[in-house]
């Protein structure tokens, strides 16, 4: 589930364990398994900043072809987690040189040990950017997509009373994308991608319930009606109670993390 779910897990023992190579990826083959791997590895800390990927070794471990790493080294180089370097080779680059805001990336490090800290980072990225995408959709927004939205509402409403899960989401991811969209800032709208990884990533982590409350469904139907009316003030508002909701169900799972963190740092994380 998303922010809508207002009771979560208080702690992070119903985290998930994902194995390496299974979060997924927008490339195919063995060009994707290996990428997974790579940037997991990375995002997890176990292949430090610093340290040296050799193609021979990346060749014989993972048992591909040199153009199969050739090309991963290429996708994450552009994702500016790893630099060619002459004389020295393939080296991994520190966390905050990484494009931080690549669906990839986010889906990597929710996928690593630190996944509760990226968490807590994108949750106030989105109460940054949200209420006021929402703001800016009341003013803005199509007659078409308020009414398509209002119309997501409800089918919120009905799929988190039946605990459908993976129809939740769906119809989550598309509601935030609409309203991001609906707001007439093409730079809003480009977060939609990783808007999206975070509803996913707080599903498939176990970071939700499969049922949830009333007053969260209910918020998602004040933000669509207030677009709908054209009243920013109440679209906003309605948006960041989604947000502080998400952010305050997440607080305890945080702070009892905050902790191990502190004392045990991934060495690739900003």
């Amino acid at each position: 589930m998303t922010e809508a779910a207002e009771s979560g897990p208080q702690d992070g023992s119903s985290v998930a364990s994902v194995a390496i190579g299974d979060v997924g990826s927008p490339w195919t083959g063995l060009h994707a398994q290996l990428l997974d791997k790579v940037g997991l590895a990375i995002c997890a800390g176990d292949l430090r900043s610093g340290s040296v990927l050799r193609i021979e070794e990346l060749e014989e471990r993972y048992g591909v072809s040199r153009s199969v790493v050739r090309e991963a080294i290429r996708v994450l180089a552009s994702m500016g987690m790893v630099a060619s370097r002459r004389r020295v080779g393939v080296q991994i680059r520190p966390a905050t040189e990484w494009n931080l805001y690549d669906p990839q990336v986010i889906r990597w490090r929710l996928a690593s040990p630190g996944r509760i800290s990226q968490l807590r980072s994108l949750t106030e990225l989105r109460t940054a950017i949200e209420p006021e995408a929402a703001r800016l959709a009341a003013v803005r927004a199509p007659l078409a997509n308020a009414s398509e939205l209002m119309g997501l509402a409800g089918k919120l409403w009905a799929a988190g009373q039946a605990g459908e899960e993976a129809a939740f989401l769906t119809l989550d991811i598309e509601f935030h994308r609409l309203v991001l969209a609906s707001s007439g800032n093409e730079m809003f709208a480009k977060l939609n991608a990783l808007v999206a990884e975070v509803l996913t990533g707080r599903t498939q982590y176990g970071l939700m319930p499969s049922h949830p409350h009333n007053e969260a469904l209910q918020l998602h139907v004040n933000v669509a009606s207030a677009i709908q009316r054209g009243n920013p003030a109440d679209a906003h508002e309605a948006m960041l109670g989604i947000m502080q909701r998400a952010s305050a169900e997440m607080s305890s799972i945080w702070e009892s993390h905050s902790t191990d963190i502190t004392a045990n740092p991934s060495p690739n994380v900003p």
